[in-house]
């Protein structure tokens, strides 16, 4: 979140040869229960249906499986050595190739940065191989900066296959906000830092670090024209649509906005789905002391569930869970079943917290991010996550049993 080959998959998981061997430490404090009642969502899907039915209208949808039949970039394979227990594989960003936006090489680019992860396991759980539109999926969520050390300027995802079935391909969406009206729709950019994002049914949840969530419809991905230059984006006079030359765009469709009564409101640093509740889980990263870009204090980490077997939240939501947490610069989260795993990218460790087992540190990779737990009906259960340091952004998978008591 801060500057900073799964053996390419030919059929089932392979585990890899490279593991920790050193016992993972007990933690020196564990998580504390807070009032749960302290925290809310506010939460509307319909924000903006006028201008989105005038833009499907106008410009088309695409289903995700025509976007991965279009995919235009390269996965390519892990070639770091990560030493993690439990480790078995993943994939590495492009090196090299130019695609959507005219940027060259994913995997190195200064002005694009991945954060969040989920996958079509979050989707959809184990059904049907965990396949969404015919496909296994990881999603990535990234932000964009003007130039190499600017300001955040927009937010992209990718989709990427992850299925023996298909070709080692993903594709860039750009994400934007509708605005205009019925009679003359258009979009703009969303300049959030996408920390985290989680995948429930067919709404896509971004985290907005000062607000809360921004909920999106994988059903709504609309087809723009990739000409024009890469700064124009929206309606022209002429009624083209371009979005910096990407060819699809995925536009909000609502917010889910945080509130608390705690005196101090949540930084929404990143997120992820537990299935199991039917829940999102949220942390956030803060510094003990000396930072000036992010709060100086512990961090909290707040569980918010869905309405009653629904994969969206009701208008107002109060929280199920809220925990302080004893461990700081937190850039990933995950909760399955009771047991919580916390990513620290500045200590380059992951916590395991219980409340019957109590607390465990385990080593993890530099420039860690979001985490998302895969539950799989035939193999052992994982934990994927990604890092987001230039020239080392890996997405890998672990066993999560490795991560435990």
């Amino acid at each position: 979140m801060r500057k900073t080959a799964l053996s390419i998959m030919t059929g089932a998981f392979v585990v890899a040869a490279a593991t920790l061997t050193a016992t993972p430490g007990y933690a020196a404090s564990v998580p504390t229960s807070l009032p749960p009642g302290q925290f809310t969502l506010t939460s509307t899907y319909h924000q903006f249906d006028a201008v989105n039915d005038a833009l499907v209208a106008t410009l088309g949808t695409a289903a995700v499986h025509t976007v991965m039949d279009n995919a235009n970039h390269d996965r390519e394979a892990i070639t770091d050595s990560l030493g993690l227990a439990g480790y078995v594989g993943g994939f590495a960003f492009d090196r090299g190739d130019t695609g959507d936006s005219g940027d060259s090489g994913d995997n190195n680019d200064c002005a694009n940065w991945p954060q969040g992860i989920t996958t079509s396991r979050d989707a959809v759980g184990t059904a049907g191989g965990g396949t969404y539109d015919g496909h296994q999926l990881i999603l990535v969520s990234w932000y964009t900066t003007d130039g190499c050390d600017g300001a955040q300027s927009r937010s992209r995802i990718t989709l990427v296959d992850w299925d023996a079935d298909y070709p080692n391909k993903y594709r860039k969406i750009l994400l934007v906000e509708p605005t205009g009206t019925a009679a003359a729709p258009t979009f703009k950019d969303i300049p959030i830092h996408a920390g985290g994002v989680s995948w429930y049914g067919d709404y896509l949840y971004v985290a907005d670090t000062g607000r809360g969530m921004r909920v999106f419809d994988l059903r709504k991905i609309l087809k723009t024209n990739t000409g024009g230059t890469a700064g124009q984006i929206g309606r022209q006079p002429d009624g083209t649509y371009y979005a910096h030359n990407y060819a699809y765009v995925l536009p909000q469709i609502g917010v889910v906005t945080a509130g608390t009564t705690s005196g101090t409101p949540l930084a929404w640093s990143t997120i992820s789905l537990d299935r199991v509740s039917g829940s999102i889980v949220m942390a956030e990263y803060t510094c003990q002391s000396g930072c000036s870009g992010y709060p100086n204090r512990a961090p909290r980490a707040i569980r918010f569930p869905f309405a009653s077997g629904a994969t969206t939240f009701a208008a107002t939501t109060t929280a199920s869970e809220a925990l302080q947490l004893p461990w700081y610069k937190l850039n990933g989260v995950a909760s399955h079943n009771g047991r919580w795993w916390f990513n620290s990218s500045g200590a380059k460790q992951l916590y395991y917290w219980t409340p019957s087992t109590g607390a465990r540190t385990h080593g993890w990779v530099g420039g860690g991010e979001s985490i998302s737990y895969w539950e799989d009906a035939t193999n052992p259960d994982l934990l994927w996550s990604l890092q987001e340091t230039r020239g080392h952004r890996n997405v890998f998978a672990v066993e999560q049993a490795s991560y435990g008591p």
